[in-house]
């Protein structure tokens, strides 16, 4: 096992590496990093095409954006300034396409062995960081460790996509879901959405199901969150720790989430629980 130097937990850095393998073993690829593996040719070259759902890409596509974006991270744990979009979600998904557009890799297999070798990238890089740096990404400054939480957090968002259009089994777990929270904490005050959180005063705390929580409060449009729940929340949400991350990201809908009891909302105002979702826009 290669462990981390204690710039990134170790646990962390297993996860970045075991979700990357993960993703270019749906992909077909060799999942060393090295090239050389999986099925290329035509057989690839077809699943690149197939749609992912609820996306404007197909299987290509996203694979590619995965590839591009594990070597951004890794240029941005080198200490590489990479500008790309303002932080906000629209300028993030203009960066995106403008990147794809430049990026003609489309085989899903190569992307495969891409993507697994820009973490293995990100992973060298970042050991050589001082843990207490402060880096410049997409969504903000950040220390090292809170970009290796960010990079997990892309990539689990993205491999869901790729597994659910592949008919492959998602890498999520709850174990991975919880290395995300620092990152999600904070990026949720980056994204929130201008209109969604308009005028609304109210406490959250959030808890994921066997695993930590945190607290939100949204005060008249003003959005703050802590490592820890409030004292005295508006309204509790606890949630099945995979269905969190998926709402999160905006890859299912919270009525049919709650109708088989994976979030639970109570407290003096319950009814925010639906709502809480639809408060952000994930980048």
């Amino acid at each position: 096992m290669q462990l981390a130097s204690g710039v990134l937990p170790e646990d962390l850095a297993e996860a970045i590496r075991g979700t990357a393998r993960d993703i270019a073993e749906v992909l077909g690829g060799s999942g060393s990093g090295e090239g050389g593996g999986g099925a290329r040719g035509g057989a690839s070259g077809h699943r690149g095409g197939l749609p992912v759902p609820r996306s404007v890409w197909t299987v290509g596509e996203a694979a590619a954006h995965l590839a591009q974006a594990n070597a951004l991270m890794a240029d941005l744990a080198a200490g590489h300034e990479r500008p790309y979009g303002d932080g906000t979600p629209g300028s993030l998904a203009e960066a995106n396409e403008r990147a794809l557009a430049a990026f003609a890799e489309r085989d899903p297999a190569t992307l495969a062995d891409m993507i697994t070798a820009q973490a293995e990238a990100f992973l060298a890089a970042v050991e050589r960081r001082d843990p207490a740096e402060v880096l410049t990404t997409p969504l903000g400054t950040m220390s090292p460790a809170v970009l290796g939480s960010y990079l997990l957090t892309h990539m689990l968002g993205h491999g869901y996509d790729l597994a659910l259009a592949l008919g492959r089994p998602h890498m999520l777990d709850a174990r991975r879901v919880v290395l995300t929270l620092p990152f999600m904490i904070a990026a949720m005050p980056r994204v929130a959405d201008p209109a969604a959180v308009a005028g609304l005063t109210a406490r959250f705390a959030v808890r994921l199901r066997g695993g930590p929580g945190f607290g939100v409060t949204v005060t008249d449009g003003e959005v703050q969150v802590a490592h820890e729940p409030p004292a005295r929340p508006d309204c509790t949400i606890l949630t099945e720790p995979v269905a969190f991350l998926l709402l999160a990201l905006g890859r299912l809908d919270p009525w049919p989430v709650i109708a088989r009891g994976k979030a639970l909302g109570w407290g003096r105002k319950p009814w925010l629980a639906p709502r809480f979702p639809t408060l952000f826009r994930a980048p």
